[in-house]
Parts: C-alpha cells; sequence; structure tokens
C-alpha cells in the first residue's frame, strides 16, 4: 500500500488556483455569449471579417469549443480543492484547445483573414492551458494534490 504525503500548498498556490478559475470562468462566459447571448442585431455590429469567421465556423466547433472552457472550468475547481484529477482534466482541455484554436488559425485561415494580430488570443490561450497543466502537474509532485 502507498501512502501520498499530502503537504499545505503555499499561498502562491491559491492565488494560482483562483487565477485560473476566474480565466476558466471568462473562457465560459465567452461561449455562452458568443452561442447564446449574441442578438442579430449584436452581430451586425461586429466587423464583417469577424462576422464572417463566426458564420462559416463548422457546427463541431461550437462542442469542441464548449468542452474546452468547461473542462478547463471544472479542472480549476478540481485543482482549489486539491483533487490530483485536476491535472488530467486540465489535459484533456488543453488538447480540446489545441484543436479548437488549430482549426481557428489554420483550417480558417485566421491570420488571412483577421491579420496577424490575431493570433495573439490563440497563443495566449494556449500558453495559460499549457501552464495550468503543468501547474497541476507539479502541484501533484508537491504532493499538493491528493
Amino acid at each position: 500500500m502507498t501512502t501520498t504525503v499530502r503537504t499545505k500548498p503555499n499561498t502562491a498556490f491559491w492565488i494560482i488556483a483562483v487565477i485560473a478559475l476566474l480565466w476558466n470562468l471568462m473562457g465560459v462566459f465567452f461561449w455562452v455569449s458568443e452561442y447564446f447571448l449574441m442578438t442579430a442585431e449584436m452581430k451586425t455590429s461586429l466587423p464583417p471579417e469577424r462576422l464572417e469567421l463566426m458564420n462559416s465556423m463548422p457546427a463541431w466547433g461550437m462542442y469542441v469549443y464548449g468542452f474546452a472552457v468547461f473542462t478547463g472550468l471544472l479542472a480549476s475547481i478540481l485543482l482549489l480543492a486539491r483533487k490530483k484529477l485536476a491535472v488530467g482534466t486540465f489535459g484533456i482541455s488543453l488538447l480540446a484547445i489545441l484543436i479548437i484554436q488549430g482549426y481557428w488559425v489554420f483550417a480558417m485561415d485566421l491570420v488571412g483573414v483577421m491579420g496577424p494580430q490575431s493570433l495573439i488570443m490563440p497563443l495566449i490561450v494556449i500558453a495559460v492551458a499549457i501552464f495550468e497543466y503543468f501547474y497541476s502537474k507539479g502541484a501533484t509532485r508537491n504532493g499538493w494534490l491528493t
């Protein structure tokens, strides 16, 4: 029988866990806003390039995007609860993020339609997801998650 030593996490852990939760709540908010709260009037106020991208997104994209943000939110909650399951959940979220961001950037020609500055947010989202995954792995290694 193996026993896991559970040590008390430092203050930085709690700060990072709360920031991760807020970040993933923002992701859920943006997903809900884009797919359920955005009215036709709101869509007409968007730049035509953005509207073109939104209208050309395949239906599966909505589900992968939603899956990514909701698994990220669940992983953040698990991190706050100090559960090892956060690591795998962050990993699944990262995989979904890579799929949807990769599709937006490469298959939908995001840079060609919106310009090079349109890469900033996808790269930030990917970087944060990678950080969350590896940070949760480190938290497990430090004995903060059980």
